[in-house]
């Protein structure tokens, strides 16, 4: 296809899905999250899913997970669609991530641009330069739902499947956050590809009295055993902290 710098031809799909599955576990960035993982965290080259609605703190946690990575010695990659890197160093600092030191580094590239400068294809396009370009071991997208500006949902359904695709078969964890809205179930992704996820990662909050509360629930987690706990927590000037138990039960996949 035609792109800024000449012609780009990028794969349909990953027919094969013979893509690595590592057994390496690498950490959140929050080790009461990494606990519910098994007390070790994600897999080395999974595909990540943190939804809910506005304000439960998704930004906060891909911050953490961002930062978890450069601590490693490792590179990764923001794609971000609704604030510019100015403003998520700036926020991330008000809960005691600071981010600015990974991008003198070299270790930390934000890339924000609004979802309405490309199409779908040139946006996969441009994903796929950055991620060639800097080869990155962690990668964030924030948000996906706003895909769906740029096209229908099952085009961006269909941009995304691709893109997991190809960040699969380089091994790089990816951490993709949905905005539902308020009207939505929590369960439920505007661009359809839960199926895609190997760990989905549910925010939400309650009006408890005169105060509403975080909460967060891992929905899924393949080949590990996870808690389905459903856990309080709170976003600090010290960062995430994730408390006890709301319900307790204990499940596998």
């Amino acid at each position: 296809m035609p792109s800024l710098h000449g012609i780009s031809v990028l794969p349909l799909t990953s027919l094969g899905l013979d893509h690595p599955a590592s057994e390496e576990r690498i950490s959140a960035g929050v080790p009461g999250l990494d606990a519910m993982l098994g007390g070790k965290g994600y897999y080395r080259g999974s595909s990540i899913l943190v939804s809910g609605t506005a304000g439960t703190g998704k930004s906060s946690f891909a911050a953490h997970f961002a930062d978890a990575a450069c601590r490693r010695g490792e590179r990764c990659l923001i794609f971000a669609s609704e604030e510019s890197p100015a403003q998520i160093l700036r926020n991330m600092r008000s809960i005691g991530v600071d981010l600015a030191p990974w991008i003198k580094q070299g270790l930390l590239r934000i890339e924000a641009s609004r979802p309405a400068l490309f199409g779908l294809e040139m946006h996969l396009v441009h994903m796929h330069k950055r991620v060639t370009e800097f080869d990155p071991r962690a990668l964030i997208v924030d948000p996906i739902s706003n895909f769906t500006s740029s096209g229908s949902v099952e085009q961006a359904e269909a941009m995304l499947t691709r893109l997991i695709d190809f960040l699969k078969a380089r091994s790089v964890t990816t951490l993709l956050i949905n905005l539902t809205s308020g009207g939505d179930a929590l369960e439920r992704t505007q661009a359809g590809i839960s199926s895609l996820i190997d760990t989905w990662v549910v925010l939400s909050d309650v009006e408890v009295g005169s105060a509403r509360r975080r909460r967060l629930n891992v929905l899924k987690s393949r080949g590990m055993a996870h808690s389905s706990e459903v856990r309080e927590f709170r976003i600090t000037s010290n960062g995430i902290d994730l408390g006890n138990a709301a319900h307790r039960k204990a499940r596998r996949r």
